[in-house]
């Protein structure tokens, strides 16, 4: 049996549709048959051939959600029909030091949804049973589906600031939407920064709870505790470290990120800090998707059939999308 799917075959792309055999779940794995599939820019920076040795040919994708179909031996606690979600952090070795120092994004032998084994831009996927999670009911597929990555990573961003009351969010796209509607929740008070005239994006993060939203080159008109990054551009770090205060912090929140130009060491003195996030952990799946219904997120998505899968990459290259991009892969393009 074979099923469609957008696959990459060399470094570079192109991401094309074709057929391939539907896989099947081995020991300690389940096969999902994908619902909804989230669109993330760390697939554009996987098609773009910015990410060191992908397994190619490559079904990227790392914000599945769906149901699954069949179990392989050995899995406990989920059984078919369940709906579950898949996210880029597939399985750790659990005996290096930093699985065994509770930092299993760090793993050493780690394996990561879309980037070294298939992901969900395909009408099935199998996962690693153990690094696969109950979604909460509440929500359609496709409004879940950005839970597993854009709002996983501003999840461990938020908490990678701290206690950070006056809180900077640089780029806002899929991650912010969700982040601002967490720290909101928090009590925390936003600032959004965007590119430079989009008054469209700096309205909808008002919409959203910000309380002041200006271009990512402009101060805030007072300190900030702490900013996040998700926008990839290595200029706004010293942006950034301009805009927070004394003993503020400024966590990156991307994967690949375009070079940080020389700054002054001024603006990093003071006890300022600079940090990156990488991957996510399971206890932060678990934590964030219990917070998801007491928030309660809404996610912003654009839907598209699988076929037009490349589209949206374009479109989320471009920074035409209002939200997250997710590819139904039951759909067909019209």
């Amino acid at each position: 049996m074979t099923m469609r799917a957008l696959r990459i075959e060399r470094p570079g792309g192109p991401l094309e549709v074709t057929r391939i055999p539907v896989p099947e779940p081995g020991e300690g794995e389940l096969r999902v048959r994908v619902a909804a599939c989230g669109v993330c820019r760390t697939d554009l920076h996987l098609l773009d051939g910015e990410l060191p040795d992908p397994a190619l040919p490559i079904v990227p994708g790392h914000q599945i959600v769906g149901r699954i179909d069949r179990l392989g031996p050995g899995v406990a606690g989920f059984a078919e029909g369940d709906r579950v979600g898949v996210p880029w952090l597939g399985g750790t070795c659990g005996a290096c030091r930093f699985c065994a120092a509770d930092r299993e994004n760090l793993c050493d032998a780690a394996v990561f949804t879309g980037y070294r084994r298939d992901g969900g831009f395909a009408e099935y996927a199998v996962a690693d049973a153990r690094y696969t999670f109950p979604v909460p009911d509440g929500m359609e597929d496709a409004e879940a589906a950005p839970l597993l990555c854009a709002g996983l990573i501003g999840y461990r961003c938020l908490v990678a600031s701290g206690a950070a009351s006056r809180l900077g969010l640089y780029g806002f796209g899929a991650a912010a939407h969700l982040a601002i509607q967490v720290a909101r929740h928090q009590g925390r008070r936003v600032f959004a920064f965007t590119r430079r005239g989009d008054a469209d994006t700096q309205e909808v993060a008002r919409a959203l709870g910000a309380e002041w939203a200006g271009a990512s080159d402009e101060l805030p008109p007072e300190p900030l505790d702490a900013a996040i990054l998700f926008a990839p551009v290595g200029a706004l770090v010293p942006a950034a470290l301009r805009a927070v205060d004394k003993g503020g912090v400024v966590v990156c929140g991307g994967i690949h990120m375009s070079d940080i130009p020389a700054f002054p060491y001024r603006i990093l003195w003071q006890e300022r800090v600079v940090r990156s996030v990488a991957n996510l952990t399971r206890r932060d799946a678990r934590e964030f998707l219990a917070l998801a219904p007491r928030v309660p997120i809404r996610t912003h998505v654009e839907r598209f059939p699988l076929e037009r899968g490349p589209d949206a990459l374009e479109r989320l290259r471009a920074g035409t999308l209002r939200g997250s991009a997710v590819l139904l892969p039951g759909a067909r393009d019209a």
